[in-house]
């Protein structure tokens, strides 16, 4: 995979990312709903662009979803920010605060004074998708970006895998950074967790609506499962 021009730092990474056009389909889906806006935000400008990871340089755990919200990071232009209180943005804040490892039960805007400690945040893809579905080749597009912060997330032994797209994503990127990956390929299962090189991948169903609101997910089961990898990385 051709890794040429991405940023040394994780800051040039970053600049890279938010600059990235492509992906047609998403582009245009990204930037009209920043133009549009849902009406609870008509006052508020959208970002618009692609959102780079965000939390911690020297995390230990890197928490892995599907792509930015449409009005939530791609309004905000945070991972796992400004989806409200019953998206999975909060829904992760809340298990990452109940952990110690972050500062604030919520996540609202890039001003809202969240930190993170040991924890990083990022997706397999960085633009917001029309109904939250990517397309083989745009997760091809994007997964260098992840690939790469890996390789910049040096003290990182453990990823958390939030969907099965997210743990596919994840396997591929530590195949493409030299880690074994058995055959058959592991299972995605809430809860699951592998040894894979010096990594541990941990699989959970995503704390999206869908999952939380039908009760496929409850955030208990979720809190266990952001809880055993933290555990895995002494954290």
């Amino acid at each position: 995979m051709e890794r040429s021009g991405f940023g040394s730092s994780l800051e040039g990474l970053a600049a890279e990312i938010v600059a990235c056009r492509r992906c047609p389909r998403l582009v245009e889906f990204r930037e009209r709903v920043a133009r549009e806006r849902r009406r609870a935000f008509r006052d508020q400008e959208y970002w618009g662009r692609p959102v780079p990871g965000y939390g911690d340089p020297a995390a230990r755990l890197v928490i892995v979803g599907l792509a930015p919200a449409a009005h939530g990071a791609n309004r905000t232009g945070r991972m796992f920010t400004g989806d409200g209180p019953l998206g999975a943005g909060d829904t992760l804040m809340r298990a990452l605060n109940r952990l110690g490892l972050a500062n604030l039960p919520y996540s609202r805007d890039r001003d809202d004074g969240l930190k993170l400690r040991g924890v990083f945040l990022t997706a397999v893809a960085r633009c917001a998708p029309p109904g939250n579905r990517l397309t083989a080749n745009e997760i091809a597009n994007c997964l260098p970006f992840l690939v790469r912060e890996l390789e910049l997330l040096e003290e990182t032994r453990a990823l958390l895998a939030l969907g099965r797209v997210a743990f596919d994503g994840c396997l591929r990127a530590l195949g493409e950074l030299g880690v074994p990956i058995p055959k058959p390929k592991p299972a995605f299962a809430h809860g699951r967790r592998y040894k894979l090189g010096p990594y541990w991948l941990v699989a959970s169903y995503h704390p999206s609506r869908q999952n939380t609101q039908t009760g496929r997910l409850r955030e208990e089961a979720f809190l266990r499962a952001v809880s055993e990898a933290k555990a895995l990385v002494g954290l």
